[in-house]
């Protein structure tokens, strides 16, 4: 038995005692150290769920977490007790036609920590201890701490959103929302060879946590709504645009400043909107969905391990395991927070 992070309903999240899988010839278990808060986990506390996916049952929460292997099972040669791990939380079935086809992320039998989705619930990662498939496990160097090794998820979300844009090279790029998706995503743009990456967001401070991981220009839209009018000029002067808010007054500004033929990537999730189809067809956009990731975990995990990239600048609040609501209520709190995590070892 372990400590875990239940949610009941909205508002009622519990640390409770949970039991521990038994290990199996080709897993491992794991002491998670550390876990971050995405908007998922915010939307199950808050609300009890988001948009038809309602908690019908207890459910641990949380998908972003790293630790440390404590036992190993008899198959697995390739992992040693101790190693320090990046843990990926998609658990494609590798059977279905979208996983034959190499499209995991569609996969129609994913196994996703702390989802709702499906019945009965995938249960969570934000527990001490857990039992994971050793193909989970992405091992970390020294120099990565538990923190950055458990942006690990969040960090493949936005490569994949890169990816879905094709080649970034010299190209002027639009990034709007500046949570940590949206951050995260100005690094994955740099790293593809994006000539210039602007930032949009309504809160100063994380602006300029999006600064200190490359962005080159942000802009306030709350203090400063025309901060945008320059970048219409001969109908718009950026290549792409990642739009991670899921606000339809940051899609409509984004059509505008976005060039002919110019590429749209939706990464933020929302409620229902209206799309400015007349702008679409007359700029001839090509508009794209992103969603989760697979195979660009173990790309995250290598990059932070070969110091390519810093995520630390993301990680604003680490909190105590027993002080959980109080994580909670400061990831909700956009004035203060971008990345709030969970130090499972400190319970």
């Amino acid at each position: 038995m372990s400590l875990a992070l239940v949610i009941h309903g909205a508002k009622d999240l519990r640390l409770e005692e949970y039991a521990t899988e038994t290990l199996s010839s080709r897993q491992v278990k794991v002491q998670v150290k550390a876990g971050g808060i995405c908007g998922s986990d915010m939307h199950y506390f808050q609300h009890g769920g988001f948009g038809t996916v309602r908690v019908r049952q207890p459910m641990v929460l949380g998908h972003e977490v790293s630790g440390v292997i404590t036992q190993i099972g008899a198959a697995v040669k390739d992992l040693t007790v101790g190693t320090r791990i990046s843990i990926s939380p998609s658990r494609p079935c590798l059977q279905c036609e979208f996983c034959q086809k190499g499209l995991h992320n569609h996969c129609l039998n994913m196994r996703f920590y702390g989802s709702a989705m499906p019945w009965p619930h995938i249960q969570g990662a934000f527990r001490q201890e857990m039992v994971i498939d050793s193909t989970q496990a992405h091992p970390v160097f020294d120099h990565v701490s538990n923190s950055q090794a458990a942006m690990a998820e969040p960090f493949s979300v936005a490569l994949h959103a890169v990816a879905r844009a094709g080649s970034l090279m010299g190209k002027r790029v639009l990034v709007t929302g500046c949570g940590p998706i949206g951050a995260l995503t100005v690094v994955a743009a740099k790293l593809a060879g994006a000539l210039e990456v602007v930032v949009t967001d309504i809160t100063d401070q994380t602006l300029q946590r999006a600064k200190l991981v490359g962005a080159d220009q942000v802009f306030n839209t709350s203090t400063t709504p025309n901060a945008l009018e320059p970048f219409k000029a001969n109908k718009g002067v950026f290549d792409v645009m990642f739009e991670a808010s899921g606000n339809q007054q940051a899609i409509v500004a984004g059509f505008e400043v976005l060039k002919p033929r110019g590429l749209f990537i939706q990464v933020g999730t929302g409620g229902e909107v209206t799309i400015p189809l007349n702008i679409l067809v007359a700029k001839e956009f090509d508009f794209r969905g992103s969603f989760r990731f697979h195979e660009e975990f173990a790309q995250a995990v290598s990059l932070m391990n070969q110091k390519r990239v810093d995520l630390t600048p993301i990680i604003s609040h680490t909190v105590p395991l027993n002080s959980f609501l109080d994580a909670f209520r400061l990831a909700g709190d956009r004035t203060q927070s971008m990345k709030v995590q969970i130090d499972f070892s400190q319970a």
